[in-house]
């Protein structure tokens, strides 16, 4: 039996290992580790929980020991898919460097820019980052990789799923073409192919387990369900859950429950928080502090039920998981594998179950094909589904029309008048009325139309006085104007009459006296 005495790794990185509990490597890093000592590219295929971090770190360690690192240029650059890998990654190169004066950076989300830079700018040997927080470095210029002479791709089926493989592509080309590649993935599609034979030189292929085949340690069951309607499926679904971990509390000591949407991995644990059980939501909306918080508290036991989308269903060492539920279906068949890996790991069994409904038989096809197995069904442990939420009840019409009138105010009937009879009225309204006379009708004026012929107007004639008294008119206003005049000439005032003061008339005859002289 091979043992890591056997792989020709410093004495250094064996005691790291070695006070790490592990003594036998795994098939992947018995392949792996001699063939990347040599300097040769790595093709390492091997389903997930085989020990593929260490089938890269542990020769890593020993080939950077020698040289230095230089400012914002890192010697190694390791690539991971999300978040906490990068984090698990960088917890293991410090477990098994720890004898050795390598340095790391974490380039991840969620984090200070400005820590980053400051550990970049010291230079580091080990530069481990998801694609998308890297080149954001790179853009700002903070970053050259230029002296990478080791470059990883860890869970690559993974960057394929997550539309990262235009990213890869790019960082490769940012890099030397005389750099050593590590390439390590699950399952080897067609696009993950050709970038192997794109950036790899003669790769060794190590591949110590068919692609896509799952653990035989990890018992499988399936549930078909069917819920009652369509509004109360997903209530009843929750139930199917409750009761297949109930079945399960014998053997069960913790468990990931994996859902295909964020949305609903938050409303399975509230469901299950109200249901008095122990469990924690992780997706990638979530903060990285609060993610990492819950992954620590199901390292530790405080967190017994972890609820999360594919973010943790790749990478993650938790080697003590004793189930795994797929509350959904998954999309893809090959994440079904993934998950299901994160129980029955280094040796330990493992139970997993699903629940499927019937929009759900399709992809539930498509994982047996790729596994080429079948999966047990087994029955609902739900013998009854909860009752239904009764609606609010309306009040009957029988109450509506036996409800108390609406009383309204009497009107006050004080010092009034005793009303008279209504024929007295109306006799004394209508008497003055016949009596009055009918009014003239007013005539309306209508304007005549210019095509219309107009009526002719009658014009009274005023009769012509004769000549000879016409005469005597003209004579007595001409006897009138010469009797102004010959006022005026006497020391008369115009406008004033006979009654005009002497002083007055005296100042108009001195000055009249004066023109005329």
């Amino acid at each position: 039996m091979t043992e890591f005495s056997d792989l020709n790794l410093d004495p250094k990185v064996l005691q790291a290992v070695a006070e790490a509990g592990y003594t036998t490597p795994t098939p992947i890093q018995a392949g792996a580790i001699p063939e990347a000592l040599a300097g040769r590219d790595v093709l390492g295929i091997a389903q997930t929980g085989t020990g593929k971090t260490a089938s890269f770190t542990l020769p890593m360690i020993q080939l950077l020991s020698r040289g230095r690192a230089r400012a914002r240029m890192p010697r190694s650059l390791v690539l991971c898919p999300t978040r906490e890998l990068a984090a698990q990654v960088a917890e293991n190169f410090d477990m098994y460097a720890k004898y050795t004066k390598l340095t790391k950076a974490l380039l991840i989300g969620g984090v200070s820019f400005k820590d980053q830079d400051t550990l970049i700018d010291r230079g580091v040997d080990v530069l481990i980052a998801t694609p998308g927080r890297l080149l954001d470095h790179f853009e700002r210029g903070k970053l050259l990789l230029t002296g990478v002479q080791i470059m990883v791709v860890d869970e690559a089926d993974r960057m394929l799923d997550m539309g990262f493989i235009p990213d890869i592509e790019r960082i490769f080309q940012m890099t030397p073409f005389t750099r050593q590649t590590l390439f390590f993935s699950a399952t080897m599609a067609p696009e993950i192919e050709r970038i192997t034979n794109t950036f790899l030189s003669a790769p060794a292929r190590i591949e110590v387990a068919r692609a896509a085949t799952t653990n035989q340690n990890i018992t499988q069951a399936v549930v078909q369900f069917k819920g009652s309607s369509k509004e109360r499926e997903p209530s009843e679904k929750r139930a199917v859950l409750r009761a297949l971990i109930e079945a399960e509390s014998a053997t069960l000591t913790n468990a990931i429950i994996f859902c295909n949407r964020k949305i609903d991995v938050d409303i399975v644990a509230k469901s299950l928080k109200k249901y008095g059980y122990n469990a924690e939501p992780i997706h990638g909306d979530l903060d990285q502090s609060q993610r990492m918080r819950t992954l620590d508290g199901f390292r530790d036991g405080s967190v017994k039920f972890l609820v999360a989308s594919d973010v943790a269903a790749r990478g993650l060492d938790i080697p003590s998981v004793s189930h795994v539920f797929n509350f959904d279906v998954p999309s893809h068949a090959e994440d079904y594998v993934h998950r299901i890996g994160r129980t029955g790991r280094a040796g330990r069994t493992g139970s997993t179950f699903m629940i499927c409904v019937p929009r759900d038989e399709k992809n539930l096809a498509a994982i047996e094909a790729l596994v080429q197995s079948t999966i047990t069904r087994v029955e609902s442990p739900l013998k009854e589904l909860p009752p239904a939420r009764k609606p609010r009840a309306e009040k009957p019409a029988e109450d509506k029309q036996t409800e108390r009138p609406r009383r309204e105010k009497p009107r006050l009937a004080r010092n009034r008048p005793e009303a008279a009879p209504v024929e007295d009225v109306v006799e004394a309204v209508a008497a003055p009325v016949a009596a009055a006379p009918a009014p003239a009708e007013k005539s309306r004026r209508r304007k005549p139309r210019r095509d219309e012929p107009q009526a002719e107007v009658a014009v009274a004639e005023t009769p012509i006085a004769p000549r000879e008294e016409r005469h005597e008119r003209h004579d007595h206003k001409e006897g009138r104007k010469d009797d102004r005049k010959h006022r005026r000439d006497d020391g008369g005032v115009a406008g004033w009459g006979a009654d005009v003061p002497d002083f007055i008339r005296l100042s108009f005859a001195e000055r009249r006296k004066k023109v005329s002289a």
